[in-house]
């Protein structure tokens, strides 16, 4: 018996806004209703995580799509800050990116990615990839603070 699965919140790090239009279509394309909040630099997404300023009632992100390369606080220091911080550790971080630079997957992972995936550059592929992450975390992995 399959159980109803409950949409998630999720944080899309990008400051690109053709990659911002490719994940908003692949989220809208899946079954599942998830709510997509978008930060377009790393100060906005730090801002939203610890809820400053105009994001003062922003809700916890269950996902975090983090984008490296990004004005102001870079994917890299976002990274790091969240993992580093008891109260956001624990929410996964898919490295959605451009970058296949060795460094960048290595780095990413020791810094505590749950995963890293590069962007294709086809937007068709682009989009599955998305529904993959989305369709992976919303299915199959559990996530805390969600039954």
């Amino acid at each position: 018996m399959n159980t109803p699965v409950q949409p998630i919140e999720v944080l899309l790090v990008e400051d690109d806004p053709g990659d911002e239009l490719m994940t908003r279509e692949a989220f809208e394309d899946n079954k599942i209703s998830n709510t997509l909040h978008v930060a377009r630099d790393g100060q906005e997404a730090l801002d939203f995580l610890y809820r400053r300023g105009d994001h003062g009632d922003a809700p916890r992100p269950d996902l975090i799509l983090l984008d490296l390369n990004l004005p102001r606080y870079d994917g890299r220091q976002v990274l790091e800050k969240i993992k580093s911080d008891p109260e956001l550790a624990l929410i996964p971080v898919v490295v959605l990116t451009t970058s296949s630079a060795e460094e960048d997957i290595l780095r990413s992972y020791k810094l505590h990615a749950n995963a890293y995936v590069t962007k294709p550059v086809d937007l068709d592929q682009f989009i599955a990839a998305v529904r993959r992450i989305d369709e992976f975390f919303v299915t199959v992995v559990r996530l805390p603070g969600r039954s």
